[in-house]
C-alpha cells in the first residue's frame, strides 16, 4: 500500500507510468530533490492519513517505504 501510494505520487509528478517506479529507484535518478521529497511526503500524509516525520536520509523509493512502514508500526 505504501509503495503504491509513493509510486503513484512520483508517476504523477514525473508524468510517467507507475510501472516505471521500482523499490530500487533512487530519487536522484527520478529527478526528485529534497524539496520535492518534502512536498511528496506532505501529499503522502494526506493519502495515507498518517503524519510522517522524516528523521533520516532516504535515497531510494524502497528506503522511504521501509522507513514509513517502520514508523507506522511504532
Amino acid at each position: 500500500m505504501i509503495f503504491e501510494a509513493i509510486a503513484e505520487l512520483i508517476a504523477e509528478r514525473n508524468d510517467c507510468d507507475v510501472s516505471e517506479i521500482k523499490m530500487e529507484s533512487s530519487f536522484k535518478d527520478l529527478g526528485i530533490d529534497s524539496l520535492d521529497t518534502v512536498e511528496m511526503l506532505m501529499n503522502l500524509e494526506d493519502k495515507i492519513g498518517q503524519e510522517i516525520e522524516l528523521e533520516e536520509k532516504v535515497e531510494t523509493v524502497g528506503d522511504l517505504v521501509r522507513y514509513i512502514e517502520k514508523k507506522c508500526k511504532d
